[in-house]
């Protein structure tokens, strides 16, 4: 194998590492930015639900708060530079991409962004003081919770995650429809066994075992699946249109 043969695998692989070099700097320099700025405000606001309810937040390690608002810092500084990440992902996927892949690509990665951002800002503002309330007072039975600061980060992340990932539905189903994967008589069809799973994966997905924080995700999540099954209509109603257009020339 020559030189000519190896460059532009070289090129790509070049190509790469920028991509992974900016985006890193760019999450790294983010998160010291927003620890010193914002550390302290980031760790109240996230902690808000428990002193609503007068739970006490504690540490049982000396660096744990600071490792904690260093994860949250970190974690923020990721959400905040998915733009970033994503113009340097588009930089490097575009070139092989057809005019028309780009064009959808253009608008399913925002939209993506932005039912993520959905999904965990609904998480937060409905489902998470629910929980949180039922969790530590009606689950406690008379006992006096006290959480440590880790503890209670990995499962708010571990809460807000999942909601983000089901709020990807619409979008998931826009592009099987695209392709002509599925059809909306065949999702109308499957209701009742996606109700059955969409409840098996909120019991799943959501860390705490209360049947509420169960029902606030499933239901949400199901009625995302009906808005689908319009979506998958409609596109299918414009392809058929399209046809019979083509037809008649």
């Amino acid at each position: 194998m020559n030189d000519g043969e190896l460059m532009p695998l070289q090129g790509h692989l070049k190509e790469l590492r920028k991509v992974l070099i900016v985006s890193g700097i760019s999450v790294l320099a983010g998160a010291f930015v927003i620890f010193l700025a914002w550390g302290d405000w980031l760790f109240q606001f996230l902690t808000s639900p428990l002193r609503e309810l007068n739970v006490p937040v504690i540490s049982i390690r000396v660096a744990e708060i600071f490792m904690t608002k260093m994860k949250i810092s970190l974690l923020a500084s990721i959400a905040l530079s998915f733009p970033v990440i994503l113009i340097q992902i588009w930089g490097f996927l575009s070139p092989a991409l057809t005019k028309r892949e780009r064009k959808l690509a253009a608008l399913l990665i925002p939209l993506s962004v932005t039912l993520f951002a959905v999904g965990m800002s609904f998480a937060y503002f409905t489902v998470y003081p629910v929980a949180v309330k039922f969790l530590l007072l009606m689950a406690t039975d008379g006992m006096t919770p006290m959480i440590t600061v880790c503890e209670y980060l990995t499962f708010t992340v571990a809460f807000f995650i999942p909601f983000g990932i089901a709020f990807q539905m619409p979008l998931a189903i826009f592009v099987l429809g695209k392709l002509g994967i599925v059809s909306p008589s065949a999702l109308s069809r499957n209701r009742k066994y996606v109700l059955l799973a969409v409840l098996i994966a909120s019991a799943v997905l959501t860390p705490g075992p209360d049947v509420i924080s169960q029902l606030m995700m499933a239901g949400p999540v199901y009625l995302l699946y009906e808005i689908s099954i319009l979506i998958s209509y409609l596109l299918w109603r414009k392809g058929k249109k399209k046809s019979v257009t083509g037809v008649q020339i």
